[in-house]
């Protein structure tokens, strides 16, 4: 091979060489965008669609109290979150609105039993369409023949505690002692969480539901009445909340917990209609 052409030869196979090392020294500009921000920090929190309006507000109150810090919340019934929790789902904090779906966790060892605080109370009530279709004006009505009435199905926290109220009805003597089974037979739907009930009253899909008193809020309101149901006949429900054992931000999450308990937090709660855990 003449010289010349050896010459290029070489010099072509050198600078193949110096540009390969030269790209892996460096990683593709995708790969670097894809690192997260250095010292920021997710808290997840698993808590019950009635916790929605009152937890969203203590979240932003812990993101400023804790700069980089995001709290991103799963709403959902109880008996979901428990579910996912015993299937390995990654959190940091759950807040129930059972203290069943808590016992859950505890037994499937996500949660440990000293950790768990109860943070709030609440009770229930009955709602309806703003416009009254049915006309109801004292519980009995929610046994009349034909009315529409929706419900959370019994593996959630509310729909159980609908049928404990209904357990107490008949055993009250203002009650038929059919009362309850009349009330069942108006149930149209049975809804995987509270929120639904609320909606679907409110757009006037249902004539009746049963759901926490927080759950009406500023902006509902406006779109449904009430019938409230009397001490003797309603169900005090108690929310524990407790970090999750394996979660990733032990103290994140410890410090969550405490702002849910702190006078601060327990003002946030009380603004959106929750008792105090000692009531």
């Amino acid at each position: 091979m003449p010289s010349r052409t050896l010459s290029i030869l070489l010099l072509v196979i050198f600078l193949t060489t110096a540009a390969c090392t030269s790209q892996a020294a460096s990683p593709p500009p995708a790969a670097q965008a894809s690192q997260p921000p250095s010292g920021s920090k997710t808290l997840t929190v698993l808590a019950a669609a009635s916790l929605t309006e009152s937890f969203t507000e203590l979240g932003t109150m812990f993101e400023a109290r804790h700069p980089g810090v995001k709290v991103v919340f799963s709403f959902a019934g109880s008996q979901q979150l428990a579910q996912q929790l015993g299937q390995g789902a990654q959190a940091d904090v759950f807040a129930s609105a059972s203290k069943k779906y808590m016992d859950s966790a505890v037994t499937a060892r996500r949660v440990n039993q000293e950790d768990v605080k109860t943070f709030a109370k609440n009770r229930l009530v009955i709602i309806f369409p703003k416009a009254n279709p049915a006309g109801l004006k004292q519980l009995q009505d929610l046994a009349k023949p034909g009315l529409k009435l929706d419900l959370a199905d019994k593996s959630v926290p509310v729909g159980q505690y609908a049928l404990d109220f209904l357990d107490k009805a008949v055993k009250d003597p203002a009650f038929d002692p059919q009362f309850k089974d009349n009330v069942i037979k108006n149930v149209v739907s049975y809804e995987d969480n509270v929120k639904s009930v609320l909606t679907k009253v409110s757009l006037d899909e249902a004539d009746a539901g049963i759901v926490y008193v927080t759950d009406i809020t500023a902006a509902s309101a406006g779109k449904v009445g009430r019938l409230d149901i009397p001490d003797t006949l309603n169900i005090v429900v108690t929310y524990p909340i407790a970090p999750i054992s394996d979660n990733q931000n032990p103290d994140l999450a410890k410090a969550f917990v405490a702002l849910v308990l702190s006078p601060e937090g327990q003002a946030v709660l009380a603004r959106y209609g929750f008792l105090p855990a000692s009531d």
